[in-house]
C-alpha cells in the first residue's frame, strides 16, 4: 500500500470571515511532494482546517496508508479519540441538546478514512515545523485573497 505523509492548516481572518487553507502532500516512497490551497469568502477556521484534511485526502486516487498532521485539536483530537464518530453515530448531536458543527464536512472526512488507513497527529502550531509552517503561510494567503476579494 502506497504511504503517503499530508501536512495541512487552516486559517480565518475574522471568525467566520474570509478563509483558507493550505495542505503539502509526500510520497513517502519517492520523495514526491505537491502543495495545494484554497479558501472561501465567509467562513471558520475550523471548517478551514478540516477543509484542507479533505482536500488533500481527496486528491488520492487509490487506498493509501495516511499520516495527517495537523495542528488544530479540534480535527486531531475528534479524529483520534472517535468523537466524529460518535456524533455520526448520535445523527450529528454532540449532546442530546448540543449539534455537532460542520457534520457535513466531518461526513465527507469519515468517508474518505474508510478508503484509506488514515492516522492523525497533532504538532504545536507556528513553531519549528517547516511544513506545518508552510501550510498556515498558504492558507493565510488564500486567506488574504478572499478578504481583499470582499
Amino acid at each position: 500500500m502506497r504511504r503517503v505523509t499530508i501536512y495541512t492548516d487552516g486559517a480565518c481572518s475574522g471568525n467566520p470571515g474570509p478563509g483558507g487553507y493550505g495542505a503539502i502532500l509526500t510520497d513517502d516512497a519517492t520523495g514526491k511532494t505537491r502543495e495545494i490551497a484554497g479558501g472561501e469568502a465567509e467562513t471558520t477556521n475550523n471548517r478551514m482546517e478540516l477543509l484542507g484534511v479533505i482536500e488533500a485526502l481527496s486528491l488520492l486516487k487509490r487506498p493509501c496508508e495516511v499520516r495527517i498532521f495537523t495542528d488544530s485539536r479540534y480535527v486531531a483530537d475528534a479524529m483520534t479519540l472517535g468523537w466524529a464518530d460518535k456524533w455520526r453515530a448520535n445523527g450529528w448531536m454532540r449532546t442530546k441538546k448540543d449539534p455537532a458543527k460542520n457534520p457535513e464536512l466531518w461526513e465527507r472526512l469519515l468517508s474518505l478514512c474508510e478508503i484509506h488507513k488514515v492516522t492523525f497527529h497533532w504538532v504545536k502550531g507556528h513553531a519549528e515545523n517547516p511544513m506545518n509552517n508552510r501550510c498556515d503561510e498558504m492558507a493565510v494567503e488564500k486567506s488574504r485573497e478572499y478578504r481583499e476579494k470582499g
